[in-house]
């Protein structure tokens, strides 16, 4: 019996899918990585019985990424990054996916693959194929096709069987994944060596950037670039006042209307002042002509990725990228369809009316559901067709109680936009109603709701039913009861919001419908821009600053234009009708120019630097002694945390998102440089560190940005070899180390992953003795505490041995994981089982 090997891009889809194939007969278990299960069931496969056997991924297996001794900032010159070896690494070590997958494929005989049907997805199939080539069995007939991809576009029983037919199944399309290949490679070079120079050049000068990376990025530039644009904008406006004539006009029911003046405004108040004397000469108001016609206000078009981001934006309150991580979750719930899709126009055999009787039941919106079932559908608007997916569709019915408030907010939005483009158009009455006094015409517009249409289900579109129009004909007069001018002032553009944002960077062919959330993202994570009421995208003085450097050095660096055109490229690519070296060497050469360009011009960005931020000497508060010259350093605290020596005119990094303090008067015995204490918060991790080795290493082996709790110094009291207990039970090449400084609340913590035990709490001392355990072989621990705190058995004061084996000792010690205060989204939860990092999809 053959063996078929499936995988998907994220183990809830391959549960999702195991079950659907396996008409929810399968065994499942838990994969050796911890974040994989695998499913196994009997079947069919190619007419015969086979066995299958179905895991995942956790996004992108592989990552690019330079050697390691180009990721060294200060010996390497960012212009060799446009010609250095890149290669591909996992990319997430820990879960250790190529290995995971060769070893459960081994021994089988078919590949399928159920990965997102995209770009990226196509990318991640043959990273999954190069892991597993060596595992699987060779064919008997080497013509024989082992590798399949699987199509489909929503995780429902119909689309996945229908995706697993031996004619849907279709072999993975090698161009779209060299062009992601290209759009990684050139992201890399780029970005990388823009914001490796920029960063190191700004940050050893200026103190209050308040950025940890001064940043460029081919998309995420020129998105930065639209806010800024309407920022100058608005401060370079300059209101202007101008008049309008206000005319108001009674009708026989004692009501009154307002005349629109034809002429608008007048920026000449004399000029104003005569026309308004001029309407004075009269008391009534001619009706000219009464023109009635029936207009319509047309359903939506099928929705796509960029709309139902905008939408969730301006109208839901909800940020694009929130937006889709809950659109992506639906999709993997089998409630919609795949939700990164260009497409606005449904394919002649796509099931509509399957999709809609799905909703017949619903308790909101049943009625309407049936209603236009029995009048007949509305053929949707022919759209925009791009070949990738459906438009974004309700796959399954689903009531308000069954989710939170917002993933319920995106599914309503989603359905109701759906059933609104299967309904008639919008039709009402437009009258306009024409007016002549003297020589100046005015008018009224007013409109008569004929058919709600689509508007009914989708009613945040409604027009005011109660409309009247006025009951005039031409000939009649009506008095006039007020003729004035009103003085007002031209207004600036409002700040972008981010839903104009998407709408530009979409126009502009910058990112993907799939990046697009990631890049409005980073430039507000990175302290470019700030999201103010309305979702409205404000920029930051930083932001504002990094603009117009670039347009003073390169404006090809901000404008769309230069991503536009490598979009096309990459494009070409994809639909191999350009090949992948020329298009990469061709972009390559010309952004190595622009970059060695920036270089030699960095002055003019430099001088917006200077008015804008503090130069670093008159940053920070002192805090230590510098082993160079023995005079304070500042502790500079805006982000990056850094230290400043102004007599060496030397900066030092420091560890993040932790607080920082000096270590007593002690001292590093290599350097002389004032130790200090590094602390995550009171579930974090801390360590003592030498501000100077922290930066340079050394001693072979040792990592950058390490504390003296990975230190090699064979007699340092501080290091490794003196406070190290014993290996690190979750990590191999971690030593759990004690920290001397995290006293009363004694911590020992590994020195590579985030493992801590807490021990000992209230204990006056805690010392790593140099006897080992006979059983396990880690360092004996001694303790001491003061009268009356003791927490050892009998009220004992001091004790001694393995914190692992002793049944006096291991019973005070607790293991957990280290959380992180004060930072973005690297957290893993307070204790428990290790969390793992499900992996994100790089994109653009």
């Amino acid at each position: 019996m053959k063996t078929v090997f499936m995988v998907a891009e994220k183990p809830s889809l391959a549960q999702s899918i195991s079950e659907i194939l396996s008409d929810r007969r399968l065994h499942s278990r838990k994969g050796f990585n911890g974040a994989c299960s695998v499913h196994e069931w009997s079947g069919i496969f190619q007419h015969s019985p086979a066995r299958y056997k179905m895991t995942s991924v956790c996004g992108h297996v592989l990552t690019t990424d330079f050697p390691g001794k180009y990721n060294n900032w200060d010996i390497v010159d960012p212009a060799e990054l446009y010609t250095c070896p890149i290669e591909k690494k996992e990319a997430t070590a820990k879960l250790r996916m190529p290995y995971f997958l060769s070893q459960e494929a081994r021994g089988c005989d078919y590949l399928v693959l159920w990965l997102d049907c995209d770009k990226e997805g196509e990318n991640i199939c043959f990273e999954v194929m190069g892991s597993v080539a060596s595992s699987m069995n060779r064919p008997a007939n080497k013509s024989e096709q082992t590798v399949f991809r699987a199509k489909f576009s929503a995780i429902t029983d119909k689309d996945i069987k229908a995706a697993m037919q031996e004619q849907a199944l279709v072999e993975p399309n090698e161009n779209e994944s060299r062009s992601v290949d290209a759009r990684q490679e050139l992201d890399l070079r780029i970005g990388c060596s823009f914001t490796r120079f920029q960063t190191k050049f700004f940050q050893n000068k200026y103190g209050n950037l308040d950025s940890t990376l001064i940043s460029y990025g081919p998309c995420q530039t020129p998105t930065l670039g639209f806010c800024v644009e309407r920022h100058d904008a608005i401060k370079s406006f300059k209101p202007e006042a101008y008049w309008v004539m206000q005319v108001t006009a009674g009708l026989k029911n004692d009501k009154s209307i307002r005349l629109d003046w034809e002429r608008g405004r007048i920026f000449d108040r004399e000029v104003a002042q005569l026309f308004l004397n001029m309407v004075k000469e009269h008391n009534k108001a001619k009706v000219v002509s009464v023109i009635s016609k029936e207009k319509c206000k047309p359903r939506p078009q099928a929705l796509n990725t960029v709309e139902l981001m905008k939408v969730a934006s301006s109208a839901l309150g909800i940020g694009p990228s929130t937006a889709m991580a809950i659109a992506e979750r639906l999709y993997i719930q089998g409630y919609i369809s795949y939700p990164r899709t260009e497409t606005t126009s449904y394919s002649e055999n796509f099931d509509l009316k399957g999709a809609l009787q799905l909703q017949s039941s619903h308790h909101d919106w049943g009625s309407t559901v049936r209603e236009i079932l029995s009048e007949g559908i509305n053929r949707p608007k022919k759209g925009h067709d791009a070949g990738d997916h459906p438009p974004i569709t309700p796959m399954r019915m689903a009531e308000r109680h069954m989710f939170d408030h917002d993933p319920w907010r995106i599914y309503e939005y989603i359905t109701k936009h759906f059933i609104g483009s299967l309904m008639r158009d919008c039709a009402y009455l437009s009258t306009v109603v024409t007016f002549s006094i003297g020589s100046e015409t005015f008018s009224i517009t007013a409109h008569a709701l004929l058919d709600a249409g689509f508007t009914k289900i989708m009613d945040w579109l409604a027009m005011d039913p109660d409309e009247k129009v006025p009951d005039l004909v031409a000939g009649d007069d009506v008095l006039i009861t007020e003729a004035r001018l009103a003085e007002r002032e031209t207004v600036p553009p409002d700040y972008l919001t981010e839903a104009q944002v998407i709408g530009l960077m979409e126009k502009h062919g910058i990112g993907t419908d799939a990046s697009i959330p990631v890049h409005i993202n980073n430039i507000c994570q990175r302290n470019y821009c700030a999201v103010a009421s309305g979702r409205r995208l404000i920029p930051t003085n930083l932001g504002v600053v990094l603009v117009h450097g670039y347009q003073k050095i390169d404006s090809d660096l901000v404008l769309p234009t230069m991503r536009s055109a490598v979009e096309q490229q990459l494009n070409l690519i994809a639909a191999g009708k350009a090949e992948f070296d020329s298009v990469l060497r061709h972009t390559l050469q010309i952004f190595a120019a622009k970059f060695q360009y920036f270089v030699s011009n960095i002055g003019g960005m430099d001088n917006l630097f200077e008015v804008s931020f503090s130069p670093l000497s008159d940053s920070g508060k002192p805090l230590s002694r510098c082993g160079k010259c023995r005079r304070y350093m500042k502790l500079v605290e805006t982000k990056p945390q850094r230290l400043y020596c102004p007599a060496c005119d030397d900066t030092y990094t420091l560890p993040q998102n932790g607080m920082i303090r000096e270590y007593q008067e002690n001292k590093c015995p290599l350097d002389e440089f004032q130790l200090l204490v590094y602390s995550g918060g009171t579930r974090g991790k801390s360590f003592v560190f030498c501000p100077y080795c922290f930066n340079f290493p050394p001693f072979p082996g040792m990592v950058k940005g390490g504390g003296c709790n990975g230190c090699l110094h064979p007699t340092c009291q501080y290091g490794r070899d003196q406070l190290g207990v014993s290996q690190c039970m979750e990590c191999q090449p971690g030593i759990l180390v004690l920290d001397p400084a995290s006293g009363p609340k004694w911590k020992i913590g590994c020195n590579r992953c985030d493992v801590i035990l807490y021990l000992f709490e209230k204990a006056s001392k805690v010392t790593v003795k140099t006897s080992t355990c006979t059983e396990c072989g880690s360092q004996n621990i001694g303790v001491e505490y003061r009268e009356g705190k003791s927490k050892l058995r009998d009220g004992a004061l001091t004790e001694s041995g393995c914190i692992f084996c002793s049944v006096t000792l291991a019973p005070l010690v607790t293991k957990v994981r280290a959380t992180y205060e004060n930072t973005r989204g690297r957290g893993r939860g307070r204790g428990g089982p290790r969390g793992r990092g499900r992996g994100t999809r790089g994109r653009g």
